[in-house]
């Protein structure tokens, strides 16, 4: 039987269908600011991106994955925006395909992680039409060719669940030779002005540069912030955590507001790496 290969759900519309203008894009978002020499880079165990289209938080993703030392593993955790599927969705084989080609799982660690996590479903379906892990793709394939990944969709937002996970990812990683990058893909709060926007945003930013998953899943629910990917976010802490991280960093903040320059109502974009 064929290995499957999960097709673009939004080429053409999140991000360029077009192969030389993705690649293009991707490069630009990624280049060096034109007064900076250098950037130190960073041996980052997990970090959170944002998953707009991206001329309006493609700089934002950008920023981050140009200050990353990137390996060849990653997990890209993200949340489930269509409601479809499982609650804890994972593919363990095949790849996935972008305007930039094919991209192939990690299929030895996706094992890995369903034989240490027994709430983590294979499904296809939570996948299929989500875009929040696919527009994070192209940048990695520009900025780390040869990468492989485990691609998870998070759906619940029960605490013990995703602390669960997280602890036995964190588990699987620290016996793995090499280091593996835990992307959570979120966008923050949405659809509220700049001004109140920027006021939620800064305090679940807080919870994330103070590596608290509790805390940070607090704030958002108490705090009514609209975060779509605090689930995966939550999961990444405690993973980067569980592997020794005690170190977090705002790379880039934005609002759509700073691109559309309509302040009445915006999305919130965070980049963060976390060591």
């Amino acid at each position: 039987m064929a290995t499957a290969i999960r097709q673009p759900a939004v080429a053409g519309r999140f991000y360029p269908a077009n192969p030389q203008r993705l690649r293009n894009e991707v490069e630009a978002f990624t280049a060096l600011p034109g007064n900076a020499l250098v950037e130190a880079k960073i041996r980052a165990l997990g970090c959170v991106v944002p998953h707009a289209g991206y001329m309006y938080s493609g700089h934002v993703a950008g920023a981050v994955f140009r200050r990353l030392e990137l390996p060849q593993s990653m997990v890209i955790l993200c949340p489930n925006h269509t409601g479809m599927g499982e609650p804890l969705a994972i593919m363990s084989e095949g790849g996935w395909h972008t305007p930039l080609g094919d991209v192939a799982i990690d299929e030895e660690l996706a094992a890995e992680f369903k034989q240490h996590m027994p709430l983590l479903s294979e499904d296809e379906e939570a996948h299929r039409t989500e875009h929040a892990l696919e527009v994070q793709l192209p940048f990695l394939q520009v900025l780390a060719p040869g990468f492989r990944f485990v691609p998870i969709t998070v759906g619940t937002s029960n605490f013990e669940v995703l602390s669960s996970l997280g602890v036995a990812m964190g588990n699987v990683l620290a016996k793995r030779d090499g280091r593996c990058l835990v992307i959570a893909s979120s966008d923050m709060n949405h659809y509220e002005s700049d001004s109140v926007t920027r006021i939620k945003d800064r305090r679940a930013i807080d919870r994330l540069l103070a590596l608290d998953a509790r805390g940070l899943y607090d704030v958002v629910r108490e705090g009514n912030i609209s975060m779509c990917g605090y689930g995966p976010a939550v999961v990444m802490l405690t993973t980067a955590r569980k592997l020794g991280a005690s170190k977090a960093e705002l790379v880039r903040y934005a609002t759509s507001g700073d691109v559309s320059d309509d302040r009445s109502m915006v999305v919130g974009y965070a980049g963060i790496a976390v060591w």
